[in-house]
């Protein structure tokens, strides 16, 4: 059963996420060449970004993933969003997996002068493939959101909510330095996301985030990456950006779900990010 679902996969899973993401860049191209916009207005700004990430095994194949995540503005010293999230998944292969689940956002108001912050309502789905090439470990996830999004004005709920379909692609790699597993390992990984849905008309892409940093192992259970992230995000107007410079610092709590067995891929991360 399980070489008939690895054949099936190769088969058909992954020249189907090949073809999704030649899609994607072509939906791109398309629209950045028809768009006409006003000169671009780039915004940078520093941020904090600090989160909890749990994958806990029931048994070999099913498993409960959960994060809670905290994003500051002007480095710690303004609001960003809160973020809590929780999903079941589900060990198709030992280098395979699935997700589904639900996420909270709650976002800081962009002006000075509101207080209130708005709502987002999130579904999402991810399939998570690891591989190695040589000692590096490769993460490739592939994410689809159905969100929410609460539309205030003049600092108040308008009974409004905006919805998008997000299509998000991660490629993370893991390279190890030392022959010891204490010793901290480098991590590179980028990601695209785009969205689609009826406000969507001039920023099919959404964002870019790049980051470097270090993996570390503190326990058999905990570890923490920790680095620095470039979010570039294109906002709705289609001409205005923003450019996030931004220090990340993440933990993860993946503990064992019997004696001798690990609950997942010692470098498969469910993939903790907002």
């Amino acid at each position: 059963m399980t070489e008939q679902l690895k054949r099936y996969f190769e088969k058909r899973v992954v020249p189907s996420v090949r073809r999704s993401a030649i899609l994607i860049f072509i939906v791109l191209l398309t629209h950045w060449a028809n768009a006409q916009f006003p000169p671009r207005q780039v915004n940078e700004q520093a941020q904090f970004w600090t989160s909890v990430n749990s994958t806990i095994k029931f048994n070999e194949h099913w498993g409960l993933v959960a994060d809670a995540h905290i994003r500051r503005n002007n480095f710690i010293n303004d609001p960003s969003f809160y973020f809590l999230r929780a999903g079941i998944q589900y060990q198709v292969l030992p280098d395979f997996n699935v997700t589904v689940g639900y996420g909270h956002m709650w976002i800081a108001p962009g002006r000075s002068d509101w207080q209130n912050f708005s709502n987002e309502n999130r579904l999402y789905q991810q399939g998570i493939l690891v591989s190695k090439i040589g000692k590096v470990s490769l993460v490739s996830r592939i994410r689809n959101e159905q969100r929410w999004q609460q539309i205030i004005e003049d600092d108040k709920p308008s009974g409004r909510w905006r919805f998008t379909n997000r299509i998000r692609y991660l490629l993370s790699a893991t390279i190890p330095v030392s022959k010891n597993n204490w010793v901290p390992k480098l991590v590179l990984s980028n990601e695209l996301l785009v969205h689609f849905g009826k406000p969507v008309l001039y920023n099919a892409f959404d964002q870019n985030r790049v980051f470097v940093g270090i993996k570390q192992q503190i326990s058999k259970d905990w570890s923490f990456d920790f680095g620095y992230m470039m979010v570039y995000q294109q906002k709705f107007t289609g001409y205005q950006y923003d450019m996030n410079h931004t220090t990340r610092l993440f933990f993860y709590y993946t503990p064992k779900w019997k004696k001798g067995k690990s609950s997942h891929h010692p470098d498969q991360s469910h993939s903790p990010d907002e």
